[in-house]
């Protein structure tokens, strides 16, 4: 098994179920369940110096949803060009969530995640066996989708075990 393999199999064994699509609207639902609990302070709360707050760890999803959903997008439809790979720590840096509401975020990551539950629910099973090359290594479009959710819950099982019992809810 490839680094890649293993990197993409961690994620992949997270998921709880078989019926992924279903999971995608499940990990959605805990995320906005946690974070709608939060006020405003809260979201910029981080568990340790130097780790991104619960604002920015949302942002990160956002972001990396949509990156995932565009390489998604471009291997359903046949494109075969090669797409470069992103750096996290870089996009995070570019944030400038200050003037940006947990709640107007919040919105961002529901609206993106629907959008995304239609999109893959409209595609075939001949469409989500596609594959593509990102960041140097090959993965198919359902693969992707697989990648969205494990990669939500684990930033939920971040936030539930070193976040949440270092934080009081109202």
């Amino acid at each position: 098994m490839t680094e890649f393999q293993k990197y993409i199999q961690r994620y992949l064994n997270l998921i709880p179920s078989e019926n992924w699509l279903e999971e995608l609207k499940i990990s959605a639902s805990h995320t906005l369940e946690i974070y709608q609990q939060l006020s405003e302070q809260q979201s910029n709360f981080a568990y340790e110096e130097g780790k991104w707050n619960l604002k920015e760890l949302l942002q990160h999803l956002i972001d990396a949803e949509r990156i995932f959903i565009y390489r998604a997008l471009r291997f359903s439809r046949n494109d075969q060009t090669e797409l470069a790979g992103w750096d996290e720590e870089l996009y995070a840096k570019e944030y400038f969530l200050n003037d940006v509401s947990l709640k107007t975020l919040l919105e961002e990551f529901d609206f993106l995640r629907k959008s995304n539950i239609l999109f893959f629910g409209n595609l075939k099973e001949e469409i989500l066996s596609r594959k593509g090359v990102a960041n140097g290594n090959e993965i198919s479009v359902e693969t992707i989708g697989k990648l969205i959710i494990g990669h939500n819950i684990h930033h939920l099982n971040i936030i539930r075990e070193r976040y949440l019992p270092n934080l009081i809810l109202n």
